[in-house]
Parts: C-alpha cells; structure tokens; sequence
C-alpha cells in the first residue's frame, strides 16, 4: 500500500506510544520516515515499509500553501 504523505502531516498509527498517544507528526521523508509523538516529543526513525503495515489512518494533512498562486493570475 502507497501512501502519499507530506512533512507536517499528522498520522495515527495502530499501536499506542508508551506515552499514552497514538498521533505523530511527519517531520522526515525518504526511504525512513522520521516521526515526533505528539504527546512527548519523542523522534522516531522507521523504515517506510514498517511504517506503511503500522499506519492506521491520516489524521490531518499538512497546510499546502499557496503554491498554486502561478495559476491564479489574470492574463
């Protein structure tokens, strides 16, 4: 399974953090996502293919932008 993810998402996985938290932001993509628990600040490194099998749902994508401000303008 192929997920689209981007820095700054917030992801829910399966099994909950010692913490008590089961939300992550994404603050590392390549072939390891790199991960900080939202309830203690905790970095975590996993390969992508771990992550994928232990991702359970995105909870809120990162903030786009205006990046599509180029296609706005009037001619």
């Amino acid at each position: 399974m192929y997920v689209e993810l981007n820095l700054g998402d917030i992801v829910q996985m399966r099994k909950q953090h010692p913490c008590g938290s089961f939300e992550w932001e994404i603050v590392r993509l390549g072939t390891d996502i790199g991960m900080v628990c939202r309830g203690c600040q905790r970095r975590v490194l996993l390969p992508r293919g771990t992550f994928n099998k232990r991702l359970k749902k995105i909870v809120k994508k990162a903030d786009a932008g205006s990046g599509s401000s180029a296609l706005n303008r009037e001619h």
